[in-house]
């Protein structure tokens, strides 16, 4: 579960709908807060955990930071900067860490609002529709 206000990615352990239980939590960006990426601990990040691609196989979690245009001028009046991240998910026992060596951010979305994600070659849940055998 994504809340982009104050960053953080929850994940749930929902194998029984009636009791579900947390299994991890990631904090990057929010607006209070502003939680950095461990490449870069000393730059808070701007926006939060909006949009959530699933590879195929559980594993890595792809998260960007644009919710949208209006709202992100709303809440980052200053701007807002692009960044793309990934996180390792525990499938066995729940967990989720941050992939310190994986963070597009500055330069390589200069003046692009990123949203969504799409891997070539479908490995995200998103390409799940137009994956062809």
């Amino acid at each position: 579960m994504s809340t982009w206000g104050t960053g953080d990615l929850l994940q749930y352990d929902v194998s029984d709908p009636f009791h579900l239980r947390r299994t991890a939590s990631v904090r990057l960006g929010g607006i209070v807060g502003r939680q950095p990426h461990p490449a870069e601990p000393d730059t808070p990040l701007t926006g939060g955990a909006q949009m959530v691609e699933l590879s195929r196989d559980g594993r890595r979690v792809y998260l960007t930071n644009s919710l949208y245009s209006a709202w992100d001028a709303q809440f980052y009046p200053a701007g807002i900067d692009p960044w793309m991240v990934k996180l390792d998910a525990d499938t066995s026992h729940g967990g989720l860490s941050v992939d310190s060596l994986f963070f597009p951010h500055g330069p390589a979305f200069l003046g692009l609002r990123v949203h969504q994600t799409r891997l070539q070659g479908g490995d995200a849940s998103s390409d799940s529709y137009c994956f062809r055998r």
